[in-house]
């Protein structure tokens, strides 16, 4: 099913999600079904599974010289969302970015998937490598999301890079988009940021999912401005909540986001990682229930491996 008939379904009621990680190389699938299975007991109608790019790593040759060398550290997104619906019998969301991939790559992933009835997808741009300060898109591929958006919609149109195919299968993909509540990073203001998001809407994505925040007022105030400037699919919150003392630091850096003074001063109180991860519970739980009661569609989390801090929110919400 996809995701905008999940919601459809629901009549109204906010429905939960979870965001998970492919294990790193070398892993096995039975990581993510000990991570999953606590979690079904919520009955999530869809799970989303992230895709991370390639990065170099330098390997030295017997000659001494330096060889750049591409990996991939979590490699196995599309078997992973095989797995979980052929385990679960729900719907598996992938993301599918632009970073490491041709356009070519790309629509032979969403062939891919079409073979195997996955029909949802969250197209992103993705990030950076570490070791560059802006996204540089992979030669012959997409810079921009809303170009992934478009290859997608073209395809659920029959319409493939080879023009001399005719006749050409039909997709149906539902397609998802990242939303930003306090702006992109690399936007210039709030108002530019929009007008992106209203273009990628445009082309053809079907709902939005936000980046995390901790300040709901910050999330009712994007919908309202998303639904001025014409913006009229779901908009789902994507939720964490602190853990470990350092991310009062580490999540502004990486993330571009801001926690609210109140948060703050509750986790600078804390002594130890368990006494800030409680805070954080508390924070989410308290987020969840006023988001479910202002009519949330669904509230996704992004679990970042973490099932029993995850499993301890849902259960006070759901």
């Amino acid at each position: 099913m996809k995701v905008t008939d999940c919601i459809k379904s629901a009549k109204g009621k906010t429905q939960v999600s979870f965001e998970i990680l492919p294990p790193l190389k070398g892993g096995h699938i039975s990581s993510i079904f000990n991570m999953l299975d606590p979690l079904m007991e919520f009955k999530p109608p869809f799970i989303d599974v992230t895709y991370h790019r390639e990065e170099y790593i330098y390997k030295q040759r017997p000659s001494g010289y330096y060889e750049k060398t591409s990996i991939r550290k979590r490699p196995g997104t599309v078997g992973i969302c095989t797995a979980i619906m052929n385990k679960y019998g729900i719907d598996a969301v992938p993301h599918l970015i632009c970073g490491g991939f041709t356009i070519e790559e790309t629509e032979n992933a969403l062939i891919d998937l079409n073979f195997l009835g996955i029909n949802n997808v969250l197209a992103l741009r993705g990030d950076a490598r570490k070791f560059e300060n802006r996204f540089v898109p992979q030669d012959g591929g997409h810079p921009y999301a809303i170009d992934l958006v478009k290859q997608i919609g073209a395809m659920n149109k029959g319409e493939y890079l080879d023009q001399n195919i005719v006749n050409g299968q039909k997709t149906d993909f539902c397609v998802g988009v990242a939303g930003y509540p306090e702006k992109h990073f690399e936007a210039p203001n709030p108002e530019v940021d929009l007008q992106f998001l209203k273009a990628k809407i445009d082309a053809g994505a079907d709902y939005i999912v936000t980046q995390m925040f901790w300040d709901n007022e910050n999330y009712l105030k994007y919908i309202e401005n998303c639904r001025s400037v014409g913006i009229k699919v779901p908009i789902i919150p994507g939720l964490k909540p602190i853990t470990k003392l350092r991310q009062l630091q580490s999540i502004p850096r990486i993330f571009h986001v801001n926690f609210p003074n109140d948060l703050v001063k509750e986790i600078s109180k804390c002594k130890t990682d368990a006494d800030a991860r409680e805070v954080g519970i508390e924070w989410t739980v308290q987020q969840s229930l006023e988001l479910k009661k202002a009519g949330a569609p669904v509230l996704h989390y992004y679990t970042m491996g973490d099932v029993s801090t995850f499993t301890a929110i849902a259960k006070k919400v759901f």
